[in-house]
């Protein structure tokens, strides 16, 4: 590029609407010609612009009929070179007057980038060996009439790549790449769970009770059953209803919604998944866990070495392993194998400047410890293990300690990527949890646990022992995309409106 082109000038507003009329005029003009290109309804494809280029040996003289967006136009008098672009990228076309007759070339000659073409013609390669098609037709096939950013600056503007993500993958390349890679990664995560025998199923969206999380839901109503409804939070408890029915392994991969804060890592509605497996427990989850992530890696890059900004992971198994008490004492200096009441807790949290600690149990000072002053040291994949009672609801006691779960949460880069359990199956013990959270889900606590009355008698039934996972598939795909914010993964993150209207 050169240096007039870097420093080219931004196009006014000004210009940019007479650049629209020009765009509306050429559209009136070739309706009133007979060539209105709205009314073409198919055009067939037979090649596509990588493929040509990687297979040029082959594809030397032969015919191909693409299709795509012009990107750029290079009009030299009786000839023109424009640059194609289809959904894998660009090729040259050296449109030629006496190709595609002197009448055809006139029309060309209006075409604008961001129009949508037709080509037919033949591959070949230039004087400075770029493989191109020379086209013998060319056919308008959509006339965009607005104006795409100008091409040396491209579209830059974050917040307005957001909004209109349809101009920011036109316009970024490896926002494309993002997105290509953002489905390798959801096929392979079906794939390696559907080779290990699990089953893929659906569970409701809309529900009556938002359970299986600590969070707030989003409410609506159904008019038709004057119920109240609400977005579902987590599928859990539907997946382990499926267990309680027979069908051993099952996941499902979806949109989740809560209703809380936004950050680079929270959008209101985001893809989670969770799975369950019978006879198994929170030690076959950790596995899995370190063996999908890992194996995503290695599909994407050809290493379990993951390359996150100025950071590197190595996914390779076994990952790290440390209890909540472990780091607690490692990182802040405190044993709580030596504090066994909550007066004792209560007294070490008030020292580290734990708000309401003398309304904290023990195992609660424990999980606000390790939040607070813990979860920054971990940085490689770490499995953290021993979470109390009190903030695992749906969680298998711990045989030996029972003021513990047998639950883990994986950490890569801080940022916690992964919950599992050995799954409570104890129906009483599980009511009385509940019976504890709908209190403090009385007493305002908007994202305490509700009671669940149908799920207790899925219990009473009879739940197997069951390993359970949830994996924050947006996160993961983050970090395995090298994307500093959820925004960016997310083809259609939720925005404020602007000027009180739906953007």
């Amino acid at each position: 590029m050169s240096e007039e082109q870097n420093n080219a000038p931004e196009v006014t507003e000004q210009e940019l609407n007479e650049q629209r009329k020009i765009k509306r005029e050429k559209l009136e003009q070739l309706r009133s010609d007979g060539r209105d290109p709205f009314k073409i309804a198919k055009w067939d494809v037979d090649a596509y612009s990588a493929d040509i280029k990687s297979a040029f040996d082959e594809m030397e003289g032969k015919e191909v009929s693409c299709a795509g967006r012009i990107m750029a136009k290079r009009v030299m008098g009786k000839v023109s070179f424009i640059d194609l672009q289809d959904k894998q990228g660009r090729i040259q076309c050296f449109v030629a007057r006496d190709n595609i007759t002197p009448d055809e070339y006139k029309i060309f000659k209006t075409y604008d980038i961001g129009d949508i073409i037709g080509v037919k013609g033949e591959v070949f390669k230039t004087k400075t060996e770029e493989i191109s098609i020379r086209p013998h037709t060319v056919v308008l096939l959509a006339k965009s009439i607005q104006v795409l950013p100008e091409k040396f600056h491209g579209l830059t503007d974050t917040d307005l790549r957001y909004r209109q993500r349809y101009v920011d993958l036109i316009m970024n390349e490896d926002v494309r790449d993002i997105f290509r890679k953002r489905a390798v990664i959801i096929r392979g995560i079906r794939k390696f769970l559907d080779d290990r025998g699990y089953l893929e199923v659906e569970t409701p969206i809309l529900t009556v009770i938002a359970g299986g999380a600590n969070a707030r839901p989003f409410e609506t109503h159904h008019n038709t059953l004057d119920l109240d409804m609400k977005l579902r939070i987590s599928n859990e408890l539907y997946l382990k209803r499926l267990i309680v029915g027979g069908l051993d392994r099952v996941y499902e991969m979806g949109r989740m919604f809560r209703n809380e804060g936004m950050d680079t890592r929270h959008n209101p509605e985001f893809t989670n998944i969770e799975l369950y497996q019978a006879y198994a427990d929170y030690n076959d989850m950790m596995e899995l866990t370190e063996n999908l992530v890992s194996s995503l890696c290695q599909e994407l890059y050809g290493t379990m070495i993951l390359k996150y900004q100025d950071k590197e992971f190595d996914l390779t198994p076994p990952w790290n392993r440390i209890s909540m008490e472990e780091g607690i004492k490692k990182w802040l200096g405190e044993d709580f194998a030596q504090i066994n009441t909550d007066e004792e807790a209560q007294a070490v949290a008030k020292k580290h400047g734990i708000e309401d600690a003398e309304s904290m149990t023990r195992g609660k000072i424990i999980a606000e410890l390790f939040e607070e002053f813990c979860e920054e040291h971990l940085d490689q994949p770490t499995f953290v293990m021993g979470h109390p009672v009190e903030v695992s609801p749906l969680a298998k006691r711990n045989a030996e300690d029972p003021r513990i779960t047998d639950r883990f949460e994986a950490y890569i880069n801080k940022w916690e990527i992964a919950n599992a359990f050995s799954e409570l199956n104890d129906p009483i013990d599980q009511y009385e949890r509940f019976k504890n959270q709908q209190a403090q889900l009385e007493a305002g606590d908007d994202e305490a646990h509700p009671m669940d009355m149908d799920y207790v008698n899925a219990l009473e039934v009879g739940l197997p022992p069951t390993g359970g996972l949830g994996i924050g598939v947006d996160r993961l795909i983050i970090l395995l995309t090298n994307q500093s914010s959820i925004r960016d993964i997310l083809l259609f993150p939720t925005m404020k409106t602007l000027g009180g209207k739906d953007q």
